[in-house]
């Protein structure tokens, strides 16, 4: 029986939002530590995606506001999963993650993240 090639997958995926997307930066702030305090630590990983504007439909007011983007990343190379909390730079734009998808579905190879972000 065979298998499917989620590498193979992950490998077009890269290859597409490389193609028709733009360099941005996912950046993640590390919480200080809990015994002896401090400032949070911002960590800057550089990342290949596509910002795009959700579909009218989808656009409840709750969920998804006007203005949130759907953002696919690729995960090639990327040392981080996007979770919320972090910030995806696109185009100078700031934009908080709200939701994340690994579409990681055989349990191993993190095909493309798609996130959803709110300036």
């Amino acid at each position: 029986m065979a298998t499917f090639d989620y590498a193979e997958i992950q490998a077009v995926a890269h290859e597409l939002i490389e193609e028709f997307g733009q360099e941005g930066t996912i950046k993640r702030i590390t919480p200080p530590d809990p015994v002896l305090g401090g400032d949070g630590t911002e960590t800057s990983y550089p990342a290949t995606l596509v910002p795009m504007t959700y579909d009218q439909r989808m656009i409840d007011g709750s969920l998804i506001k006007t203005g949130d983007r759907q953002i696919y990343i690729s995960s090639v190379g990327l040392p981080i999963i996007p979770e919320p909390g972090d910030t995806v730079t696109a185009g100078g734009v700031d934009f908080n993650i709200i939701t994340t998808d690994p579409n990681n579905f055989d349990g191993q190879v993190n095909v493309v993240f798609i996130v959803q972000g709110r300036i």
